[in-house]
C-alpha cells in the first residue's frame, strides 16, 4: 500500500544575493509579493495538496520565516482591542491548526541535495514533497503539486514537476530524457535528467521546475552522491542514481510559473498578482494603459 504524502521540505537558506541590498537583512523567502512573502504562497499551495507536516531547512539569517508562521501575541492582542478583524485573519488564519512545523539548520551552503538530506529524520521512511520557495506556481484550474501525488499515490514512483520551455533555453535547467513516451493526461515517464544541456543535445524541452515528490529512498542516494558542479552535492545527480533502481514521471505543469529568485520574474509575480487582486487590480490597469503612452515606455524603446 502506497503511503500518502502528508510532509514537504522547504530549503529556504539561501542567501538571495541577487536581491542584495534588499536581503541584507530580510531573508529572500520573505521579500513580498503583493502583501504576502514569497514563502507564504508556496506553503499555501502545499496546504492545498494536502501538506501536514513542513521541515523548512535554513540557515543564519533566516529567524524572520519562523518568526512569519509563530503566533505574534502582541500583535494579536492589538489587532483584537481595535476591532481589526480583517487584519486580524490575516495574521492568525495562515496556517491550519493541526499543521506541524520543523526548522533545521543546513550548516554550510553544499548544495540542494545536501539541504534535502538534512530533513531525513523529520521524513523518516515516508514519500515526501519538496518545495524550491524561489518557485511560486499558480493555476486557478487545479494544484499541480496535488497532481504529482497522486501520481505517486497510483504508480508508487517519483514525480517531478516539468514546463515546456523553448528549445534555445534547455541549457539553463534539468531537462527530462523521455525517449519515445508519450504524454498520458499530462504525464510522461522520465528515462533520465540532463543538467543544462546545450540546445542542440537537449533530450526534449521538458525542463525540470521546482516540485519534486519523493520516496525516502532519495536519501539513500544523496548520502552516496559525491560533490559534483561547484563542490555541491547535486540533486539531480542523486535523481540519476535513484532512476536506476525506481520509476520516475514528469508533471508538465498547466499554468503559471514565476522564478521569484530571479528580479524579471519577481516582479512579473507581483504584476500578475496585483492585477489580480480586487482592489489594487483595477487601479493598476488604469495606470498601466496611463503610461504606457506616456515617455518611460518611450524611453524603454529606444534603449
Amino acid at each position: 500500500m502506497t503511503q500518502k504524502v502528508r510532509k514537504a521540505v522547504l530549503p529556504v537558506a539561501g542567501l538571495g544575493t541577487r536581491f542584495l541590498p534588499a536581503t541584507k537583512a530580510t531573508p529572500k523567502e520573505m521579500l513580498t509579493v503583493v502583501d504576502k512573502p514569497i514563502i507564504q504562497y508556496v506553503v499555501e499551495e502545499a496546504l492545498e495538496a494536502g501538506i501536514e507536516e513542513f521541515v523548512f531547512v535554513t540557515g543564519r539569517g533566516k529567524s524572520a520565516i519562523e518568526n512569519h508562521f509563530d503566533k505574534p501575541y502582541e500583535l494579536i492582542d492589538m489587532l483584537e482591542k481595535k476591532g481589526k478583524l480583517k487584519e486580524l485573519a490575516s495574521v492568525t488564519d495562515i496556517l491550519p491548526k493541526d499543521t506541524k512545523l520543523f526548522y533545521t539548520r543546513q550548516g554550510a551552503p553544499l548544495g540542494l541535495g545536501h539541504a534535502i538530506y538534512q530533513a531525513k529524520s523529520v521524513i523518516g521512511d515516508e514519500p515526501f514533497a519538496v518545495l524550491l520557495p524561489d518557485d511560486i506556481i499558480y493555476d486557478d484550474s487545479e494544484n499541480a503539486l496535488s497532481k504529482m501525488i497522486e501520481i505517486h499515490d497510483r504508480t508508487n514512483s517519483n514525480v517531478v514537476l516539468t514546463m515546456d520551455v523553448p528549445k534555445e533555453r534547455t541549457q539553463n535547467y534539468g531537462v527530462l530524457d523521455i525517449q519515445n513516451e508519450k504524454v498520458d493526461n499530462g504525464c510522461v515517464k522520465a528515462h533520465g535528467f540532463v543538467e543544462k544541456p546545450a540546445p542542440e543535445n537537449a533530450p526534449s524541452t521538458l525542463a525540470v521546475t521546482g516540485r519534486y515528490v519523493f520516496n525516502a529512498s532519495i536519501f539513500d542516494e544523496i548520502e552516496k552522491t559525491t560533490p559534483g558542479y561547484g563542490g555541491e552535492i547535486q540533486l539531480t545527480d542523486a535523481m540519476d542514481s535513484l532512476l536506476e533502481k525506481e520509476d520516475f514521471y514528469g508533471y508538465i505543469l498547466k499554468g503559471e510559473r514565476f522564478d521569484c529568485g530571479d528580479k524579471f520574474g519577481f516582479q512579473q509575480a507581483n504584476l500578475y498578482f496585483a492585477l489580480k487582486d480586487e482592489f489594487i487590480g483595477p487601479k493598476l490597469k488604469n495606470y498601466i494603459e496611463k503610461i504606457s503612452a506616456e515617455k518611460i515606455f518611450t524611453d524603454l524603446k529606444s534603449a
